[in-house]
């Protein structure tokens, strides 16, 4: 069967499925995030810059995660693009910028991710700015 098949003909259907599955995937990545001794600050910070899914914590570390959930690791891992990478660098300067309190923490731009059946895969600094 097709993945086609499986979504509402309903593009407000499709949009609510898609952010369910969105909120569910985020709350696993927290969960598992928070299994590895991080603190959750944020989930879904939003500015003009972009949104971040995740900005948690771990002694002097601060980690700005990107969250993907596909059928596989690996096409979790291929769609993350130059240009989101790009929007979450930005969006995680300003992040800091308005919290000054973590200004002298170690900044990783994270990548966690998700499939059906198998456990979160958390890539430290897979984000970085060459």
């Amino acid at each position: 069967m097709s993945r086609s098949a499986t979504l509402p003909s309903d593009p407000t259907s499709v949009r609510r499925m898609r952010e369910r599955r969105g909120r569910i995937a985020e709350w696993i990545a927290a969960a598992f995030l928070c299994l590895k001794g991080y603190r959750i600050l944020a989930r879904r910070y939003r500015s003009k810059l972009g949104e971040i899914d995740l900005i948690a914590v771990r002694g002097r570390r601060l980690a700005f995660v990107e969250v993907k959930r596909r059928p596989t690791i690996e096409e979790a891992e291929a769609a993350i693009s130059f240009r989101q990478a790009e929007r979450l660098a930005r969006a995680a300067e300003q992040w800091v910028w308005r919290h000054p309190a973590y200004r002298n923490h170690e900044i990783g731009l994270d990548v966690l991710l998700l499939a059906p059946g198998k456990l979160p895969r958390h890539r430290p600094n897979a984000l970085q700015r060459a």
